[in-house]
């Protein structure tokens, strides 16, 4: 049987453990086939970034052409954009619904805290996006409160989502949820909290990422978002199971995509 085919529109990561490459993993790891548009090329590892080269926006129109002109994208998500320029030529992609079951996943700032976009490169995408998938320090930067409690986080998803994607869901890996991990989905069907237990690791590189792509796969394969959501959430939950014991590099390490450690 061929293969669904989805796509990533990111940057990529030279260490493997977000962006493209990890986009890539997670398609591969739940049975869809992948493709890529490059949007910036990155010098980075576990222990942070250390340069960033965005691709000018007429490449990147390029790759899109190339790609949707060729595959039958079932599925499709942005992570880094880097400019506004770059952002507005995915906008054009997704406003001559080019992007089918759109996944924006809002990468302002990596874990290291270097800065890989912009809140404006982001907003031209959103009233597009199906799903919108912030962390809350990109729901802050979005809405302009701060985003620290799971009440915050119900604050902000719902208050996106009245700006313009279908749906969003406010990750709180960062927030402190007595032992759980919080997530808040806000949509057209209300809002709900998604909770599993918290994985004690540094090992979280690329945690974004892989949930919004594992999100991707499940809009590819006919899910309604609730379920896709969720299924991508026990996806991300066992990956980071799996690597919390792993030596790669020194600083945060990246997920077990393919359940190696299972």
């Amino acid at each position: 049987m061929t293969p669904r085919t989805t796509l990533t529109i990111a940057g990529s990561d030279s260490g493997g453990g977000a962006g493209i490459q990890a986009d890539l993993k997670v398609f591969a790891a739940l049975g869809t086939y992948g493709t890529s548009v490059i949007t910036a090329v990155t010098a980075q590892n576990t222990r942070g970034v250390d340069a960033v080269l965005p691709l000018p926006p007429q490449t990147v129109r390029d790759q899109l052409d190339s790609v949707l002109g060729d595959f039958a994208v079932r599925a499709v998500k942005t992570g880094m954009l880097g400019t506004p320029a770059v952002a507005d030529a995915v906008a054009e992609a997704a406003r001559a619904g080019r992007l089918p079951h759109l996944v924006v996943d809002p990468v302002l700032v990596a874990t290291s805290g270097h800065r890989l976009g912009v809140a404006t490169a982001v907003e031209r995408l959103l009233p597009y996006a199906e799903v919108a998938t912030p962390n809350c320090a990109e729901a802050a930067a979005l809405t302009g409160r701060p985003v620290t409690t799971v009440e915050e986080m119900v604050a902000a998803a719902e208050a996106l989502v009245a700006g313009g994607p279908a749906h969003v869901v406010v990750t709180g890996g960062d927030v402190d949820a007595a032992g759980e991990s919080v997530d808040v989905l806000a949509g057209d069907g209300g809002t709900t909290l998604l909770r599993a237990p918290r994985v004690p690791t540094r090992h979280n590189h690329g945690t974004g990422c892989s949930f919004s792509a594992a999100i991707t796969v499940r809009l590819a394969a006919g899910d309604p978002v609730p379920v896709a959501v969720a299924a991508a959430k026990e996806y991300v939950t066992r990956a980071l199971t799996g690597a919390r014991d792993w030596e790669l590099g020194a600083g945060r390490g990246p997920l077990d995509h393919f359940g190696w450690s299972a």
